[in-house]
């Protein structure tokens, strides 16, 4: 039986087309069986690919499941809000009961509240409340000896480092500026089965970017991440309110010449918002 769905392919954490991180969405997706769905993620090649389901919970409006080439996610950052993005841009009408036209998602992690608010130049800007870290810790000098390895640095060039798993099991890193952020060269295959996530602070360094008040580049599955939300959301857990603002922007992607840009707030409740600018770049229909 061949499917013919609407499908579009977002650009999430830019203003622009083609510098943030693409993900691709098929919509209308109830009809497909999850071999498809695995089959489908394969064949795009991108780091996710998503598919919108009527939700099973009475609470969220949409269900979405994210899979990788290599799998399926219970949850991921840029996903969420490309997901979110491509909903509401296909008519979807968030329930009344969510408040302030909050979009509710369901995914393997539970439900996912984003939001919508006012953008600078115009639009809204999608940002989702992170999901609790379901584990934090110090890692063992093991593990860190192996990531500083495949990072090709010294144990010692880590000021500090955590576990931040919220759906992806991040290892977070972090470094004594966005310089040494950028100065990493890693072995990729030396990471195989590894996540690790490294932030450096941009201060008053010369080459600043102006709009970032961090930098951050992401590794797993063998490659560079352009821009990744559930790092972010794990290093604003970690980070924001002690070491870095409660409200800051992350640059990431500047190594692949994207320009991601990622704000993190922690509000008066102790909630983490992660978001950023979306942008559809691909519209038409799939035939599976």
């Amino acid at each position: 039986m061949t499917h013919t769905l609407p499908f579009s392919q977002v650009d999430v954490f830019t203003t622009g087309p083609v510098l943030g991180n693409p993900l691709a969405v098929v919509h209308d997706a109830d009809g497909l069986t999850d071999e498809e769905m695995a089959a489908f993620a394969r064949w795009t090649n991108l780091s996710e690919t998503t598919f919108l389901l009527s939700p099973a919970n009475p609470g969220a409006d949409y269900r979405v499941r994210i899979f990788t080439t290599s799998g399926e996610l219970p949850f991921a950052g840029h996903p969420t809000l490309g997901s979110a993005h491509a909903w509401l841009e296909s008519g979807g009408v968030p329930a009344a009961a969510h408040g302030r036209a909050d979009v509710v998602q369901e995914c393997g992690a539970g439900l996912v509240t984003v939001r919508r608010s006012p953008a600078p130049g115009g639009g809204a800007r999608l940002a989702f409340a992170a999901p609790p870290l379901v584990r934090t810790g110090v890692p063992s000098s093991a593990e860190l000896e192996r990531a500083c390895a495949a990072l090709r640095i010294a144990p010692g060039d880590v000021v500090d480092a955590t576990w931040l798993v919220n759906g992806p099991e991040w290892l977070g890193l972090r470094l004594r500026d966005a310089a040494a952020v950028l100065a990493v060269e890693p072995d990729l295959a030396a990471l195989a089965g590894v996540s690790v996530g490294v932030v450096g602070p941009w201060g008053d360094s010369p080459g600043a970017p102006g709009d970032a008040d961090v930098e951050v580049r992401a590794f797993a599955d063998d490659r560079e991440d352009p821009v990744t939300g559930s790092l972010n959301a794990g290093l604003g857990q970690w980070l924001a309110g002690t070491v870095l603002p409660p409200s800051y922007v992350a640059s990431q992607g500047t190594a692949l010449q994207r320009r991601g840009r990622v704000h993190v707030e922690l509000d008066a409740d102790g909630q983490v918002w992660v978001g950023g600018a979306t942008t559809t770049t691909v519209r038409g229909t799939l035939a599976l």
